[in-house]
């Protein structure tokens, strides 16, 4: 499932917060629109914002170099631009990754001697090139996830790392489907419903169902009790960030997922493309975490769900220690938390 399209030249984005009940889709003209898109969710998912992201900074160049030819109006545009688009979700670093790299051949370009016509140009090749490079992290991710967990078939998982969270492949969810298309029949695939938001109960379950698997659906606090008497052989989730020393920030409730793995000796795997390390952070303390709107959690679409004049808080992430990661995949292969670090070094940013 693909949260991104190019209709007729024209940028669009799958609205998630209407999944699963309205498939509808929204037409990007630019930055600002995407930002907004991105704020409220209606594009989520760490490697699928960066995409997003860059996608829209292409728009937005496009859009402007049709009414100025002068290139350095047109990179102080996109400049500020991208700060706006960086603001919106500050854990995940891969959208920070993907504006700076689309910039910077924006830049480029404009260094060679390049028009305001033919910048925008390189700003769609590159934020495209960053587009198709996930799709095939996601190929590789599956490829060598599935080969790392050989003989498992009972999988928990949490959040939605599918499709709709990438440029169309999947993360955690991508490996575990991989092993469904391997095994067909044979996979059991348990996962929370992710408070506030219910990204589990609505995203995940849809991609399931879509491909065939049958979901089973858990509240968050019945998680540690699933994973110690169900029988579950591997606990797969995605990442937003991670720290040069494995540390781990993902969807809020992670942490407390890796510690229950932990206590049962299962193995708990993060599932992430090269683009979410960061390791510029030594580890996970220095990790910004956002903090949102706290209605997402006294309301749920609109209706109460706590008492008049509690006081809510609504962190979206957690952050989970390198000593509780079994393994790290990355379209490079499985590498445990400590190894993490040297398989980015060569990053081309």
């Amino acid at each position: 499932m693909d949260p991104l399209r190019i209709e007729k030249g024209a940028l669009e984005v799958l609205d998630q917060t209407l999944l699963p009940e309205r498939e509808s889709w929204i037409a990007i003209d630019g930055a600002a629109a995407m930002a907004d898109a991105i704020a409220r969710l209606a594009v989520r998912g760490a490697p699928a914002i960066g995409i997003a992201a860059a996608l829209a900074l292409a728009a937005e160049a496009r859009r402007r170099a049709g009414g100025s030819r002068d290139p350095a109006s047109l990179l102080a545009a996109l400049r500020e631009s991208g700060a706006r688009l960086r603001a919106t979700r500050p854990t995940a670093v891969n959208l920070a990754w993907a504006v700076d790299r689309t910039l910077a051949a924006c830049g480029a370009a404009a260094a060679e001697g390049a028009d305001a016509g033919a910048i925008a140009a390189r700003a769609q090749r590159e934020a495209e090139a960053i587009w198709e490079e996930d799709r095939a992290a996601s190929r590789a991710m599956a490829a060598h996830g599935a080969a790392l967990l050989g003989g498992r078939r009972r999988f928990l998982t949490h959040c939605n790392t599918g499709g709709l969270a990438t440029g169309g492949g999947g993360t955690a969810l991508g490996v575990i489907l991989e092993v469904h298309r391997r095994h067909p029949g044979a996979v059991e695939v348990w996962h929370t419903e992710t408070r506030p938001l219910l990204q589990g109960a609505r995203l995940t379950a849809w991609e399931l169902v879509r491909a065939g698997v049958q979901p089973r659906l858990i509240a968050d606090g019945a998680a540690a009790h699933v994973i110690a008497r169900e029988g579950i052989e591997a606990v797969l989730v995605g990442a937003d960030r991670i720290a040069r020393n494995g540390d781990v920030a993902n969807k809020i409730g992670t942490y407390g997922l890796a510690l229950a793995a932990h206590a049962s000796d299962v193995p708990f795997i993060v599932v992430a493309p090269t683009s979410t390390m960061d390791p510029s952070l030594e580890d996970g303390a220095s990790i910004p975490i956002e903090e949102r709107d706290s209605s997402e959690v006294t309301l749920l679409r609109g209706i109460p769900t706590a008492a008049p004049g509690v006081l809510g808080r609504n962190p979206a992430f957690d952050v989970t220690p390198a000593r509780f990661v079994s393994w790290v995949v990355t379209e490079r292969g499985a590498a445990r938390p400590g190894e993490v670090p040297a398989a980015v070094v060569d990053r081309v940013v």
